[in-house]
């Protein structure tokens, strides 16, 4: 069995998408259309599921799972109305076994006319995610970290020097001194520290050091 990579602290690596993407099927006449996209929080995922209900009124239902953070701790699933365990559960399910994290899996259900039970229903739904996922181009996850770097208003380029070469993003507050808030690569944070030190004389500083959940 091929197995997956795993971080260097021994936990497998868990994967993500960039683009989001959709995918149907047909079971006795219902429609299922499963649709994958990225997010990275509850009130993103809230945000796409709100979108998908209103671009398909019409359907009885819109289930969905997501799932959210590096580890993928964070996570929920709705029946929205089908029989409990045979909608989200299978989403999420989908999900997890795919290894996934920081994506919401939504799919949508037009009745066709004829009642599925409850096995086959759960295979529709666990089918339909599933097709979708395997479609998609999986990303490893990578962990990130924030912190925040003082700095006076003399050293604000080399800082910002720093940052570009280590494909930092950053938010800059200015006030007596300059205080970014830096999201970064969480295996790059020692050599940032260190050249902002070195490149400073010791002027500058960070503080605040966070990795994500």
């Amino acid at each position: 069995m091929k197995q997956s990579p795993t971080k260097s602290n021994g936990s497998p690596t868990l994967f993500t998408i960039q683009t989001p993407l959709n995918h149907e099927i047909i079971v006795r006449r219902s429609k299922f259309i499963a649709f994958l996209h990225p997010a990275t929080s509850k009130e993103e995922t809230l945000s796409i599921l709100q979108k998908i209900k209103r671009d398909h009124w019409s359907a009885v239902h819109h289930c969905y799972a997501y799932r959210l953070g590096v580890k993928g701790l964070e996570y929920r699933m709705s029946d929205d109305g089908e029989p409990s365990g045979t909608a989200g559960k299978p989403i999420l399910f989908a999900i997890q076994k795919s290894e996934l994290t920081n994506v919401i899996l939504i799919v949508v259900r037009y009745f066709g006319g004829v009642k599925l039970g409850i096995g086959p229903l759960s295979r529709a739904y666990l089918d339909t995610s599933l097709q979708v996922i395997n479609a998609a181009v999986r990303v490893p996850m990578v962990q990130m970290a924030s912190l925040d770097v003082h700095c006076t208003y003399d050293d604000v380029s080399r800082v910002i020097g720093v940052f570009e070469e280590a494909g930092a993003k950053y938010d800059v507050m200015y006030a007596d001194a300059v205080t970014f808030a830096v999201v970064v690569e969480a295996s790059k944070v020692a050599l940032l520290t260190t050249q902002i030190i070195e490149r400073t004389n010791s002027r500058a500083g960070y503080s605040n050091v966070t990795l994500e959940d």
